[in-house]
């Protein structure tokens, strides 16, 4: 059998699966990363024989995807930001709409000479060594309950060369840095409600970590326990950036203005979403932060 032929015939099963208008570039994408090969090499070396052991290969990563599995687990990396970041089933996939988060805190970090930021469930470590990329001044912590997303992390900063840039600490939400103090706080947080569990893809509710997307009946509960701490950790004039879901910026503004945060904007994506929600802690409603 050809590579044509190959990536012909692993098209047609994949039409089958879950994601059928995905099944031709699904199909190559997996021959490319068994192949180690780039696309330009797939269509000069198209008539080229394929068989045996390698055949059974990409056979098995098909099945895989078939059943539902991620692309990016399956070939074991995302694109973030422009960076190649590792990922397993313990870490969400990083995606594109969590880049707009990144935009708008590289916006307002002129404003401080060196920020020191904090990025909570970091997961794979995207927002973190993204900004870390992106900010050379930066001094930046990366937090997450989960002892294997955290190993990932540091993975990923070693592997993209960002090791000595970022900290990385075990525990929940803002409770290893209570004492510190900040300029920003990001985070894109668990925020889907319980109750959509059973809309959500295959790849994404049967594939991904639960504890990094649900967060109770609305979705808010998070954001209830995160929005207050981080109004303790926030130095006068810093801000909170948060990524939220469809739908739920008017409850998670409120939740900002509850917590002491003014000039609350929203960033929206390419859909007109409301993705990312913005805050200035008021220093007046805060009396109790140290500097």
């Amino acid at each position: 059998m050809q590579l044509r032929a190959a990536v012909e015939l692993a098209t047609a099963r994949l039409s089958t699966g879950p994601h059928p208008d995905r099944a031709r570039p699904d199909a190559e994408l997996l021959l490319l990363h068994l192949m180690g090969k780039n696309r330009a090499w797939l269509l000069a070396h198209a008539e080229e024989e394929f068989g045996g052991c390698t055949a059974l290969r990409y056979a098995s990563l098909v099945d895989r995807r078939l059943t539902g599995d991620p692309i990016q687990h399956i070939t074991g990396e995302a694109e973030f930001f422009g960076l190649p970041f590792r990922v397993t089933r313990d870490v969400l996939i990083p995606r594109p709409e969590t880049e707009h988060l990144v935009e708008r805190t590289i916006q307002l970090l002129p404003l401080f000479p060196e920020p020191r930021i904090v990025d909570v469930g970091t997961g794979s470590g995207a927002i973190a060594i993204a900004l870390a990329h992106e900010w050379p001044r930066a001094a930046i912590t990366a937090i997450d309950t989960s002892s294997a997303a955290l190993e990932l992390a540091r993975l990923n900063a070693k592997r993209i060369g960002f090791s000595g840039r970022v900290r990385f600490l075990l525990g929940d939400l803002l409770e290893p840095v209570a004492s510190e103090r900040f300029d920003f706080v990001v985070s894109n947080p668990p925020y889907v409600p319980e109750a959509d569990r059973p809309s959500l893809s295959v790849e994404v509710r049967d594939f991904e970590p639960a504890l990094a997307l649900f967060a109770g009946k609305d979705g808010l509960d998070v954001y209830r326990r995160l929005i207050p701490d981080a109004a303790k950790v926030i130095r006068p004039g810093g801000f909170l950036l948060l990524e939220i879901g469809f739908g739920q910026a008017e409850a998670v503004s409120g939740l900002f203005k509850a917590g002491g945060f003014e000039q609350i904007e929203g960033t929206r994506d390419l859909q007109g979403i409301t993705r990312v929600l913005c805050g200035q802690l008021n220093e007046s409603q805060s009396p109790t932060r140290q500097a």
